[in-house]
C-alpha cells in the first residue's frame, strides 16, 4: 500500500471539493478547501516526500472560461514533479501526449471511454496506439445505485450503464496500466470509506488500483490495508490538513509506510 497524492484543480484554484457536486453550468461546487498556493507547489511538497503515481485533475470542462487557468495550473504541477504525476480531465488520444510531454508519468481517462453510458472500444483502441497500455490509467470512480456501483463521467454528473463487477474489471485491465477509482458518494465528505466498494476491489485484485473516497482516520487506512492485503493504493484529500482537515499529513505518510 502506497499513499498516493491528490491535486485537483478546479477554476484555476487548488480545491478539495464534495463529490458528485461539480457542475458544468456555472463552473460551481461544494467546497471543502480552497487553497491560495499554486499547484506546482504541491507538486514540489509531494516530491520533496518522493511521494509517487499521485494524480492531478483537472475539474473544468474544456468549453468552461476557467479551464485555461485550470490546464496551465495542470502544466506547471507536472512540470514542477517530472514523472511523479498522474494526469486526468478530459484526456483524449488527441491531446494525451500533451500531457506526457509536460512530464505526467501517466494519463487518466474517464469520459473519453466511457460515452453514451457504455464502453468505447474505438476510444480505447485509439488510446493503446497513441499512449499504450503502460501510461494509461483507466479512472472507474462510481456511484450506487440499485445495489451496484456504476461508473460515472462527466465529472461524475453522469451514470454509464457499466456496473463494476469481477469480468468488468479483468477485462479493462487488459488496456491500462492502473485503475483510479473513487466512491463518488462519500467523495469530501470525511465520512469514511465505502467498504462494500472495497471489498470487490480487494477479492479481485490483479492491477493497482489508487482508491480515494471518505477517509479520515488511520482505521479507515487499515480497514483498506486489510481488505486489499496491502494491494490497494489510497488517496486521502479533505481529511488531510494539507487540504483544511485534521489528519496529519506528516503523520499519514509515516503510518503508512510502517504498515
Amino acid at each position: 500500500m502506497d499513499l498516493r497524492p491528490c491535486i485537483d484543480i478546479h477554476n484555476g484554484k487548488v480545491k478539495q471539493l464534495v463529490g458528485g457536486s461539480v457542475q458544468d453550468q456555472g463552473d460551481v461546487a461544494r467546497e471543502n478547501y480552497v487553497s491560495q498556493k499554486s499547484a506546482a507547489h504541491y507538486a514540489e511538497c509531494f516530491a520533496e516526500k518522493n511521494l509517487k503515481n499521485g494524480h492531478v485533475i483537472l475539474l473544468n470542462q474544456k468549453d468552461s472560461p476557467y479551464y485555461e487557468a485550470t490546464k496551465q495550473q495542470a502544466l506547471a504541477a507536472l512540470h514542477a514533479y517530472p514523472g511523479g504525476l498522474q494526469v486526468g480531465g478530459g484526456i483524449t488520444a488527441e491531446n494525451a501526449e500533451e500531457y506526457l510531454n509536460a512530464g505526467a508519468s501517466h494519463v487518466i481517462v474517464t469520459s473519453y471511454v466511457f460515452q453514451n453510458g457504455t464502453i468505447s472500444f474505438e476510444n480505447l483502441y485509439r488510446l493503446m496506439e497513441t499512449v499504450g497500455r503502460q501510461k494509461l490509467v483507466l479512472d472507474l470512480s462510481c456511484r450506487k445505485k440499485d445495489g451496484r456501483y456504476y461508473i460515472v463521467t462527466d465529472r461524475w454528473q453522469k451514470y454509464t450503464q457499466v456496473a463494476l463487477s469481477a469480468d468488468i474489471l479483468t477485462m479493462l485491465a487488459s488496456f491500462c496500466d492502473e485503475f483510479l477509482i473513487h466512491g463518488v458518494d462519500v467523495e469530501g465528505k470525511r465520512s469514511g470509506i465505502e467498504e462494500e466498494l472495497i471489498n470487490l476491489l480487494g477479492r479481485w485484485n490483479q492491477i493497482p488500483i489508487t482508491y480515494a473516497g471518505g477517509i479520515r482516520s488511520f482505521e479507515d487506512i487499515d480497514k483498506i490495508r486489510k481488505a486489499g492485503n496491502d494491494r490497494i493504493h489510497i488517496t486521502i484529500g479533505s481529511a488531510l490538513d494539507l487540504y483544511g482537515g485534521n489528519l496529519s499529513f506528516e503523520e499519514t505518510i509515516r503510518y503508512v509506510q510502517s504498515i
